[in-house]
């Protein structure tokens, strides 16, 4: 089914990392932002990362980013995709980073899992000219990845200079 991403992206002028995701799932599009199944760890992990409490709202979603300098976004503005499945993810027609990149000064680009990555090296790196680190993805799905493991790891590509 072809889908058009349904929301816009979160960023200020301050912002300096940019996070990728692939394309909001299912339950996200229903809630109407950003890693909004409750069994995803995003938000866990970036409140873990920087001390604070796991926002409950999405204002406060907002802020977390916002007061740290991130961007959160994804790759894909539209594609088909089958429910929420990454891997069904096809006739992909990428976003524009350009909205952000052009108003802020972004040094690094996070990518939320392989598909993110895989993505933006093939559709926006190439314009971007900035490299991407590649970080486990926060889904239910990669449940080899314990909530203290992720937020490790994305612990070290956030606090990177």
């Amino acid at each position: 089914m072809r889908i058009v991403h349904p929301f816009e992206p979160v960023f200020d002028n301050r912002s300096r990392v940019l996070i990728l995701g692939s394309f909001p799932s299912v339950r996200s599009r229903e809630e109407g932002f950003y890693y909004g199944h409750p069994q995803n760890r995003f938000w866990r992990v970036i409140a873990a990362v920087y001390g604070e409490a796991v926002p409950a709202d999405l204002p406060a979603k907002k802020r977390l980013l916002i007061d740290h300098q991130l961007a959160l976004w994804d790759a894909a503005a539209q594609c088909d995709i089958e429910g929420s499945r990454d891997s069904s993810i096809s006739n992909t027609v990428p976003t524009d980073l350009s909205v952000i990149l052009d108003r802020a000064e972004i040094r690094r680009v996070l990518c939320n899992g392989q598909t993110a990555a895989k993505l933006y090296h093939r559709y926006q790196e190439p314009l971007t000219g900035i490299p991407a680190v590649t970080l486990p993805s926060t889904s239910p799905l990669n449940a080899s990845w314990s909530l203290d493991r992720l937020t490790e790891e994305w612990r070290k590509a956030l606090e990177a200079e």
